[in-house]
């Protein structure tokens, strides 16, 4: 739950009447906003509206430097466990050798292995577009060899002089 960018605490509250809920999380019911701001600072804490929508809108006694702390830190928490997806490119040509195919598909493999989509993009120089069957050959030949950490989107596409196909990484691990 992201940080309310407008939350309103003690005199910024603009209704008449709140529901007030006390430091020990007990309910003290409808009151007053004076009443209830005069009972948050007997207890040295703020009034903080948590539930705005509500009729009549909820408040509770708390800390709000410490209310909006443990806020940040939970989405924190909570950021630092997704996964940003980066689309990382390999360049082909048509003529690759085998020892350098084997490379750029362990390469492939390590950016599927860590979740990363990874183009492959073949590309055609003077009189090898002529020879558009070869790199389909290979780029059919990478599929094929990473299909078990990854899926194609869709077939090889051709966008001028360069051939390309992305693999996005497979739902279950290897």
């Amino acid at each position: 739950m992201p940080i309310q960018k407008f939350i309103r605490i003690n005199e910024r509250i603009r209704v008449p009447e709140v529901r007030v809920i006390g430091p020990n999380s007990e309910q003290l019911g409808v009151l007053m906003v004076r009443r209830a701001i005069e009972l948050a600072q007997e207890h040295g804490l703020d009034l903080v509206e948590v539930a705005p929508t509500a009729n009549p809108p909820v408040c509770r006694i708390i800390d709000y430097s410490k209310y909006k702390y443990d806020q940040e830190k939970k989405e924190r928490r909570i950021k630092k466990n997704q996964h940003v997806m980066h689309l990382k490119q390999i360049r082909l040509k048509p003529n690759i050798g085998d020892g350098d195919y084997k490379i750029k598909v362990k390469q492939a493999r390590t950016f599927l292995e860590k979740k990363d989509k990874v183009k492959i993009n073949m590309f055609f120089r003077g009189r090898e577009m002529m020879h558009k069957d070869l790199g389909e050959k290979i780029l059919a030949r990478v599929i094929v060899d990473l299909a078990e950490c990854g899926q194609a989107e869709r077939n090889p596409s051709m966008e001028g002089r360069v051939m390309s196909v992305v693999i996005s990484p497979s739902a279950t691990k290897p």
